[in-house]
């Protein structure tokens, strides 16, 4: 039990070393499957092995959140295993707004100074050289060798899924706060209305997705062979979507924990901590929709 001058030290736990075991299974079977695709070579062994790595990491995830749930509800932690939970979800949100950080920086990189340096501008027109008919424009819809790969037919519309997708975020934002006001006054009918409404808009926003990410192969021809347009656009599009996903999935828990009769006004941080992750997947999709879709 933590007291007020005494820190909680939980007994010994075997989800570390299971969380070791399926992170090193996962790295090592993917990064075999890559090899052998890129080899051409059947990798029937390693997806098995991928498979098992993914059950044991939600084996894991279950396991180990479980049992901080039990402490939480038992009512183990003070206020320094609090504000050490609160410490650990900002930092971890942090490493996330660098994750994303590195793709805008690359989407950056390409549009101010690589693709016009290869055009001839910026002070590099010695780059003039390789592609001497090379015209930079973007979204780059005409790669500097169209015999290599070719780029999308166009580029995507801002305005209409996008903007849908952005519409639906927004708004989810503001159910999760609501929902949290509900929660720290104890509207518990009210607290699980807006929570659900809530995931809906997030799985809402990833059906429209996958509908756009269809759109795009099929009829702009858009993959991640087709060019630097394309690539970025997957790439930062596709790591949100993620992140919407174990958000919502992350959501979902929360629900059943309330439906549980879980938190109470003055001791939820498990529901403060999936609501801070919503806001940060929101105001990432914010600037995606400004650099990427938009600019």
């Amino acid at each position: 039990m933590a007291s007020k001058d005494h820190y909680y030290v939980p007994d010994h736990s075997v989800w570390p070393l299971v969380a070791t075991v399926g992170l090193f299974t996962l790295l090592a079977s993917t990064g075999t499957i890559m090899i052998n695709y890129t080899a051409g070579k059947p990798s029937s062994t390693a997806w098995f092995f991928l498979i098992v790595a993914i059950g044991l990491m939600v084996f894991m995830l279950f396991g180990w959140f479980g049992r901080v749930v039990k402490e939480s509800r038992a009512r183990l932690y003070n206020e320094q295993v609090d504000k050490s939970f609160r410490w650990g979800m900002s930092w971890f949100i942090f490493s996330e707004v660098m994750f994303f950080l590195a793709f805008f920086g690359a989407l950056f990189y390409v549009r101010e100074f690589a693709l016009p340096w290869l055009s001839g501008h910026g002070g590099r027109a010695d780059t003039a050289l390789l592609w001497p008919h090379f015209t930079y424009n973007w979204p780059l819809l005409k790669n500097p060798d169209p015999q290599l790969f070719q780029g999308p037919k166009s580029g995507v519309d801002a305005w209409g899924i996008a903007f849908f997708n952005t519409i639906l975020l927004v708004t989810s934002s503001v159910t999760v706060t609501i929902a949290h006001k509900c929660l720290k006054s104890n509207n518990r009918r009210g607290l699980t209305v807006w929570l659900a409404l809530t995931i809906v808009l997030g799985m809402t926003f990833l059906g429209c997705q996958a509908y756009e990410y269809h759109h795009v192969y099929t009829a702009l021809g858009m993959n991640l062979g087709a060019g630097i347009y394309s690539t970025t656009f997957f790439m930062l599009t596709g790591f949100h979507g993620l992140h919407v996903t174990i958000g919502a999935i992350t959501l979902t828990v929360m629900l059943v924990r309330v439906l549980r009769g879980h938190f109470s006004p003055d001791y939820h941080f498990g529901f403060e901590a999936a609501s801070w992750y919503w806001h940060f997947v929101d105001v990432v999709w914010i600037c995606l929709f400004v650099f990427v879709y938009i600019l």
